[in-house]
């Protein structure tokens, strides 16, 4: 078990399988150092956990957590890339959409969520750059997608 995978353990989390894809699309791509992971929903074996906006269906609590299992989704995906998280080098940059209703504004306490988490498993890795943009819907009507893009070490 790598160091970032046991560092989710001691904070109760663990890494799920790869979310299938819902279209035409691949969960990760290497390409040089770099990996780019797709947007990835908060589905949870297998099924999206909650649907509706930000601010109306979901609160913005919830949609926070939400976006952790987005991230643990992405970490998911960037493993079926590389094999170990422990080859992550840094988070180079976190992108999160939340599906908000029309008079939400929060967006960067939601993706917080991801954040906060991409730093607790990683430490210094997980400090990243980072945008939350709000949107009128998401895939699947989903409340929150994360999108995380990871510089790995070299292969041998």
């Amino acid at each position: 078990m790598s160091k970032v995978e046991e560092k989710l353990a001691e904070l109760g989390l663990t890494l799920p399988q790869v979310a299938a894809p819902v279209a035409a699309y691949v969960p990760a791509v290497r390409s040089g150092d770099l990996v780019f992971t797709s947007g990835q929903l908060p589905m949870v074996a297998g099924k999206l956990s909650t649907t509706g906006k930000v601010g109306a269906e979901v609160t913005p609590d919830e949609a926070k957590a939400l976006a952790q299992i987005c991230a643990l989704n992405a970490l998911a995906a960037v493993k079926s890339v590389i094999g170990d998280l422990d080859r992550i080098e840094q988070v180079v940059k976190v992108v999160g959409f939340v599906a908000s209703a029309p008079d939400f504004t929060g967006q960067p306490g939601v993706i917080n969520g991801a954040s906060e988490l991409l730093g607790a498993a990683l430490g210094a890795a997980g400090v990243h750059a980072r945008s939350a943009v709000g949107v009128a819907v998401l895939p699947l009507d989903a409340p929150v997608e994360v999108e995380i893009q990871v510089r790995v070490t070299p292969e041998a």
